[in-house]
């Protein structure tokens, strides 16, 4: 066994040089506690950071939730809140034999089909011309948001007018053609249709940006290959640009439900001497707006509370449907 022997340097630099070999300092110890406030420290300050929203989500959204569905099992009404009847759920039963509920879901659920379907569809046109190379595109863009970006008064009064039965521009353009004036705000189907166009008018840009941001996202390689393998523009576009538009339609559709749900100011406005009633004949009231009425017009404050949240549970079991369906859509098994 051989041992190994490591040169020495018979001419060591001198202490203080520049090459001098660094001595280390003296290791000292951490004082009480102090090893253990480090990490834990480090380990609350994404709880500190986040804390703001659970706060105000508490305050603001879940403690008006707790409340609403709390105040759904009482008899109460709006001038004596404190004065209670326990009813159980007796407002939510009352709801499955009211007429004007199963009538406010109706015209909820044929004016959104009427404003949602047409919306999307534009909405993807729009983004496909503002995604083609053209001069002002900005311009366009800006053009393409200005409607979301209005008041819902000032848009619902200016439809209103322009819908007027005697006076309104549309039944004059109608009767350039040969039609016959229409009674917009009266009629059953025709009011329907006029609150439907103030919603396609004020969301179809802001969904039009959001689609023209989903196809900036998707790549240009693949159209370069399906214009080298033939295809035409329409077919890029069915298969290229719609597959990579998926989460992005998702979305806009599910903020579309959601708002056709709730939808409010649009019918409550349209007509000012009908108010939240929705017209002569209930003919356009909405959901939002039998709420409304419930809770501040009839003062029954239960009952409002019910309504609201039988809209939530609606709108949980679309999605839920929507959710076990999608499968079976695509051809797979649940």
């Amino acid at each position: 066994m051989t041992e190994t022997r490591h040169p020495v340097d018979p001419f060591p630099p001198p202490a203080g040089s520049p090459v001098a070999p660094a001595v280390a300092p003296p290791r000292t110890e951490p004082g009480p506690g102090r090893g253990r406030l480090g990490p834990l420290r480090s380990r609350s300050v994404p709880y500190v950071l986040v804390a703001p929203f659970f706060l105000l989500f508490g305050a603001f959204g879940l403690f008006p939730l707790v409340a609403t569905a709390w105040a759904s099992l009482f008899r109460v009404e709006l001038t004596a809140p404190e004065d209670r009847e326990w009813v159980g759920l007796q407002n939510y039963a009352r709801l499955l034999h009211d007429e004007f509920f199963w009538n406010a879901l109706f015209n909820t659920v044929a004016i959104g089909v009427l404003a949602t379907v047409p919306q999307l569809l534009l909405a993807l046109g729009v983004a496909h011309l503002l995604d083609v190379r053209l001069r002002g595109r900005l311009a366009l863009r800006v053009v393409a948001l200005a409607p979301y970006a209005t008041s819902v008064a000032a848009a619902t009064l200016v439809f209103a007018l322009l819908f007027g039965r005697d006076q309104g521009m549309v039944n004059w353009a109608l009767g350039l053609v040969g039609i016959a004036p229409v009674d917009w705000q009266n009629g059953p189907w025709a009011s329907k249709v006029a609150v439907s166009s103030i919603v396609i008018w004020r969301w179809t840009g802001y969904n039009a940006l959001i689609y023209l941001a989903a196809m900036q996202t998707v790549p240009r390689e693949l159209y370069e290959a399906a214009a080298l393998d033939g295809a035409s523009r329409w077919r890029q576009f069915l298969h290229v640009t719609l597959p990579g538009l998926r989460p992005a339609l998702l979305f806009t559709v599910l903020v579309s439900t959601i708002g056709a749900t709730q939808l409010f100011g649009e019918p409550l406005l349209f007509n000012s001497g009908a108010g939240a009633s929705g017209g002569a004949d209930h003919q356009y009231q909405t959901l939002g707006l039998y709420l409304y009425e419930q809770g501040w017009v009839n003062l029954h404050l239960g009952r409002a509370a019910a309504i609201a949240w039988a809209m939530l549970l609606i709108l949980v079991v679309v999605f839920g449907a929507a959710r076990l369906l999608r499968p079976v859509l695509r051809g797979r098994d649940v």
